[in-house]
This record gives structure tokens, C-alpha cells and sequence, in this order.
């Protein structure tokens, strides 16, 4: 029989089984890595701040109480470090907010290919604010509920739910209206 996550926590925790956590990594490596992938907008930054994720999950397993999924324990460690890379990178949102106003960058999204009908994702995740673009990928990408996401983010179910309404009418705007999520 196949332990659970929270089994395999208590195991770490308990021993010090180091078996244990990589199952844990292997199970959420890459939904973490994903995840903070389109959050970072860079692939590389995102895989290095899932690595940091996982070694402070690994320095913090015994903060886990299982009142909870471990995953959404480990995806609040994720969101944590990147909300605080993203407070230290001053500099790099004034650069981003420059680009936003030059009138090139204003356009309409654009297929990838003329009549492929493939909306550019990267593109379309950037219209939306850090709040929405997270809660948007928890939920669609990551199917999580709204009270995981409340966990996984810190916010109250209101504010979870104001990010989603706001990230699905944002795109909403952009997109053709076969293309809206709903």
C-alpha cells in the first residue's frame, strides 16, 4: 500500500528518513517547478526557486502539523519564497512596469502561429497581476479548491475568490470569446 503524503511526513520526521523525502520531491517536483516557473516568467529562476523550496521544506518538515495536504504546505513554501524574491527585485519590476507602457508591448495577444488557434500562454499570463496569475494557475493548472488556495497563499477565501474573477474578466477582455476560460 502506497503511503500518503502526511504518512510519509510523519516518517521524516519522526526518523529522519531521507527515502521518504524523495518520495515527497518526487511526487511534487514538478507540479512545484511549474508552478513557479510561470510565476517567475523564467524557467531557469523558476527550477531554482523550487530547489530552495524543497531544502526549506526539508529544513522546516517538522513545522508541518498535517492539518492540511502536505502539498499545499510545500506549495505555501514556494509562494513564500517567491513573493519574497519578487519584494527584493525593485529594480526589475521598474524595468517590467517601463516596458508595459511602451506601446509595442500594449498589443493585443497574438497567436503563436497565424491560424493555429494556440493562444501564447506566457504572454497571456503576464496581463494579469502576481495575485491573479497565482491564484488563475493553482486553480486551472493545479485543479486546487479555493480553500486550498487560501492555504497555499495565505489570503482569505474572499480575496482568492476576487483574484480568480478578476484574472477570468481580465482575460476575458484580451481573448476571443471561444477562448475564454470559464
Amino acid at each position: 500500500m502506497t503511503a500518503t503524503d502526511e504518512e510519509l511526513a510523519a516518517r521524516v520526521i519522526a526518523t529522519g528518513e531521507h527515502a521518504a523525502f524523495n518520495e515527497l520531491v518526487r511526487r511534487h517536483q514538478s507540479g512545484v517547478r511549474n508552478w513557479l516557473r510561470h510565476l517567475a516568467g523564467d524557467p531557469v529562476r523558476g527550477d531554482e526557486l523550487a530547489q530552495d523550496a524543497f531544502v526549506r521544506a526539508w529544513d522546516r518538515l517538522h513545522e508541518f502539523r498535517g492539518d492540511g495536504s502536505f502539498r499545499a504546505w510545500l506549495m505555501r513554501i514556494a509562494y513564500t519564497l517567491f513573493l519574497q524574491e519578487r519584494r527584493s527585485a525593485a529594480r526589475h519590476r521598474r524595468l517590467a512596469e517601463a516596458v508595459a507602457q511602451d506601446p509595442l508591448m500594449s498589443e493585443s495577444v497574438v497567436a503563436s502561429a497565424p491560424d493555429s488557434g494556440v493562444t501564447d500562454l506566457p504572454r497571456l499570463l503576464a496581463m494579469l497581476s502576481d495575485d491573479e496569475r497565482s491564484a488563475m494557475i493553482l486553480s486551472y493548472a493545479y485543479g486546487m479548491s479555493h480553500a486550498e488556495i487560501s492555504q497555499v497563499t495565505g489570503w482569505p477565501l474572499g480575496t482568492v475568490k476576487s483574484h480568480l474573477r478578476r484574472g477570468r474578466e481580465r482575460l476575458q477582455r484580451r481573448l476571443p470569446r471561444t477562448e475564454v476560460v470559464q
